[in-house]
């Protein structure tokens, strides 16, 4: 069951450093939405503060609200883990758990949320997971030879299978291809087209080719100087965004004149 994200007015500070000031947006489900925008511009922190990963840095907090269908996922009481139990985050760098293997890979979320599954429906999760994740045919064989021993294409997908077996509403992806050749970009983004039948999506990308290829909204992130606050400068349909951007500063950004 893909969620609508809603956020309004969100800052994110870590300590006194305000990193990024005012943003607002909604993300619609069923959707994969784009952040771009130069090194150091909030991106990512912004991508992180939506299931409560920027959190885990020391210091680190938020003003302004994440609202997932209504709910405030920042209100009094609300359990940070299960805020990622339903939002999941696929990280830049491939990062299947070296001891285990495939099939414990995809499982490992499962298990981390106390869930005791039975051995039938953990075969068919782990089929449906690999499948979810185009990765079946490439794995079927060899389920219990290490996750560290596939291609980084293969280990990100991997890791896309681990997040989706948990079955969450919305996958956040921070940079999923920067790794990665062009024939396991393509995999990847092949593969985001098909997930988000299902889930929500919010990727953050350097590659503004890619942003324009896979997703439906972007949203434009800059600084106005260093040591100011990240803000979102334009946020829109991508064709609109890529064809023609209401603000100067995006043009510049698209067009290759800065970042």
């Amino acid at each position: 069951m893909s969620k609508r994200i809603d956020i309004r007015d969100l800052d994110i500070y870590y300590g006194d450093f305000k990193a990024v000031a005012g943003v607002n947006m909604v993300i619609q489900p069923r959707s994969v939405t784009a952040m771009i925008g130069p090194s150091g511009c909030g991106k990512s922190t912004v991508l992180r503060s939506l299931n409560r990963m920027h959190e885990v840095i020391p210091g680190a907090y938020v003003d302004g609200q994440v609202l997932m269908d209504d709910e405030n996922l920042y209100g009094k009481g609300v359990d940070p883990v299960n805020v990622r139990r339903k939002i999941g985050m696929v990280f830049q760098r491939p990062n299947p758990f070296p001891t285990m293997s495939i099939r414990e890979n995809v499982l490992a979320g499962v298990k981390l949320n106390n869930k005791k599954i039975k051995k039938a429906d953990a075969e068919e999760l782990v089929e449906s997971s690999l499948r979810g994740a185009n990765l079946w045919n490439e794995v079927k064989d060899r389920l219990d030879k290490p996750g560290s021993g596939l291609s980084g294409g293969q280990q990100q997908r991997l890791c896309i299978a681990r997040t989706i077996a948990v079955k969450p509403d919305v996958v956040l992806m921070d940079e999923p291809c920067s790794a990665l050749d062009p024939i396991s970009t393509l995999a990847i983004e092949d593969l985001i087209h098909e997930l988000k039948d299902q889930y929500t999506i919010v990727i953050v990308t350097h590659n503004m080719q890619q942003a324009a290829r896979v997703s439906d909204m972007t949203g434009f992130f800059n600084l106005e100087a260093t040591g100011k606050p990240g803000q979102l400068v334009e946020y829109d349909e991508t064709t609109h965004i890529f064809n023609n951007p209401s603000q100067k500063a995006t043009e510049d950004y698209i067009s290759g004149r800065f970042g």
